[in-house]
């Protein structure tokens, strides 16, 4: 199926979220060997970050739960408020999109709605689920919207690792790869029907390939 040039998608970011911070990082930091630098806060989420480049302008985020903010009125991004009790892992990855009021409105509701967060001075649209879950467990891409079309990781502190494959393995794996076709094609992205509900990235690091999940 040929991709809908006007709502075509790009990768991103993959996400590890985690229940505080520094768990995130000790995650990376024993799955790739790196340390990866801060980002900021986001006031509307009640979160913060590290991220780290891992391509062109795809990079890598650890987020998790700002003890130091106020907690929000709305459920936080990557159902981050369920993710209290489970451990840090790579949870999901996001599309950017040219127009995510268009790209939203051709997927399912499950999806969510695009909903505001700021890091600085940099402020974007992020499709955030009602219920605070992530559609397929999260094996669904989040839709991101870039205002004037910026790709924040091409600026991000390059630690020499890229982005060598990402594997999505969900028991409806076929279904997901059937509502992005018409808009998305990566050949590092493997949507692979299994059992067991998992996203494992295989990055490319100064010591050798190495596995995230």
């Amino acid at each position: 199926m040929q991709r809908q040039a006007d709502q075509a998608l790009e990768l991103d970011h993959i996400a590890v979220v985690a229940p505080r911070l520094e768990v995130g990082l000790a995650l990376v930091r024993e799955a790739l060997g790196v340390d990866v630098p801060a980002g900021g806060a986001h006031p509307e989420m009640g979160t913060h970050n590290h991220l780290m480049r891992l391509g062109d302008d795809e990079f890598l985020e650890v987020i998790a739960p700002d003890p130091n903010a106020e907690v929000p009125v709305h459920p936080r991004v990557f159902a981050l408020d369920r993710q209290q009790a489970l451990p840090a892992r790579l949870c999901t990855w996001v599309l950017r999109t040219p127009d995510i009021g268009q790209t939203l409105t051709a997927m399912p509701p499950s999806v969510g709605q695009a909903t505001r967060l700021s890091r600085g001075d940099l402020s974007w649209p992020i499709s955030v689920p009602d219920d605070g879950a992530m559609p397929f467990e999260g094996a669904h891409p989040t839709i991101i919207e870039w205002a004037g079309g910026i790709k924040p990781g091409a600026s991000m502190p390059d630690l020499g690792c890229r982005l060598h494959q990402l594997r999505v393995l969900h028991p409806n794996a076929t279904e997901i790869d059937r509502r992005l076709a018409p808009f998305f094609r990566d050949e590092r992205v493997l949507l692979e029907t299994a059992d067991r509900i998992e996203i494992v990235a295989q990055i490319e690091t100064p010591s050798g390939i190495r596995r995230l999940a």
